[in-house]
């Protein structure tokens, strides 16, 4: 297997900044399996074929037709040689039609499987799309309620794969180092809670940590941009959190109930906060999958959404140092043990029958002595 394994990545045409957290997942995967890596490119290229093969296979209702007929992007890339594993990342269905960019990877491939990080039951995507999936051998879905929908529409095995993180890159120094950044409060957030955290922290002269890009969509919801290096990204984040004392830590989509109502599943944040050693307070996602996975004592200490009174709070944390620092060990350990991102490979190699690499267990090693450490 080592070496054997064929990737592909959409980290050339796609820069948000929440995509990284997929890109991670690759560049581990890559250094356990000793994976190549093919980026998709030519974004016009592929969206022009994307759109003929939509024509034609929706006037058709041929996918087989569509496909002849649909111009491959000039960035296509003919492999050949065989691989023992295709394995491809998508942020959303939408980035499917980007497996035009390797036209032979079914045939030359023995196993296919795929991560789709964010996939909603309710929009999973459209069907010319998502049928896409039916080349694959198994399906991996990083949101657990939309396991059926696309189970049935693509008609291919589906399993729950959460989310994780890169455990010694957030890994901190020494849980007993002092940590400059008193908050840490990124992405959505409460207007209510930033205001009072902004003069607190103003009447303590201590170091606030807070997104400024302007908020974005329709709604003014949203706080995301574009960035140059997700692998430079990543290590800026966790370089901060591994100085942050507090980090706000939400559900997904916290300042959209209404969206987010009966579907809750379990951000990035919660994986990056505890690995880094950060004490996370906030609304932790009301699932029985997240007290299954955050089953620890504090692993999120709750605090409402709209705190205008965070700051006496977070002086009754700070009252209890013995506290603070039993969450700080428990929630290294606890990553280190359960959500490095070599689990969730683990679980993709064991649901596809294949035998763990040298590296694999080398870095299984390597966490078990950091859990021991915390």
């Amino acid at each position: 297997m080592q070496g054997n394994v064929l990737l592909l990545s959409q980290r050339r045409i796609a820069d948000l900044v929440a995509f990284c957290v997929a890109y991670e997942f690759e560049d581990a995967f890559a250094a356990v399996t000793g994976a190549e890596r093919i980026d998709a490119t030519d974004l016009p290229g592929l969206e022009f074929s994307r759109r003929a093969y939509k024509l034609t296979r929706l006037a058709s209702g041929s996918r087989g037709f569509a496909r002849r007929l649909a111009p491959y992007p000039r960035s296509k890339v003919v492999l050949e040689r065989d691989f023992d594993l295709f394995f491809a990342v998508f942020s959303h269905s939408y980035q499917l039609y980007s497996l035009a960019t390797i036209p032979n990877w079914r045939q030359r491939c023995r196993k296919a499987a795929c991560f789709i990080t964010e996939v909603w039951a309710s929009d999973p995507g459209p069907g010319y799309m998502l049928e896409l999936l039916s080349d694959f051998d198994h399906v991996f879905l990083g949101y657990n309620h939309s396991l059926p929908s696309v189970a049935r529409v693509s008609g291919r095995p589906c399993t729950y794969l959460p989310l994780g993180i890169d455990v010694p890159r957030f890994l901190p120094a020494s849980l007993e180092a002092p940590r400059p950044i008193h908050v840490c409060n990124i992405g959505r957030r409460s207007a209510v809670t930033h205001q009072a955290l902004l003069e607190e922290c103003e009447r303590q002269k201590s170091f606030y940590y807070y997104d400024t890009v302007a908020a974005s969509g329709m709604d003014l919801k949203h706080r995301t941009f574009r960035v140059d290096s997700p692998h430079e990204h990543r290590r800026m984040l966790a370089t901060i959190l591994k100085h942050s004392r507090y980090y706000v830590a939400n559900r997904s989509y916290v300042n959209q109930p209404e969206f987010g109502a009966g579907r809750e599943e379990i951000s990035a944040r919660f994986y990056e906060g505890a690995a880094a050693g950060t004490v996370m307070i906030g609304e932790a996602p009301p699932t029985e999958e997240f007290k299954r996975q955050f089953d620890w004592p504090d692993a999120v200490i709750h605090l409402p959404f709209d705190s205008p009174d965070i700051g006496r709070i977070l002086a009754d944390l700070d009252a209890d140092p013995e506290r603070l620092r039993a969450v700080r060990r428990n929630n290294v350990r606890e990553a280190a043990l359960r959500h490095d991102w070599l689990y969730r490979i683990q679980t993709v190699f064991d649901v596809l029958g294949l035998t763990a690499t040298g590296e694999m267990k080398a870095r299984a090693q390597r966490l078990g002595q950091i859990a021991a450490q915390a």
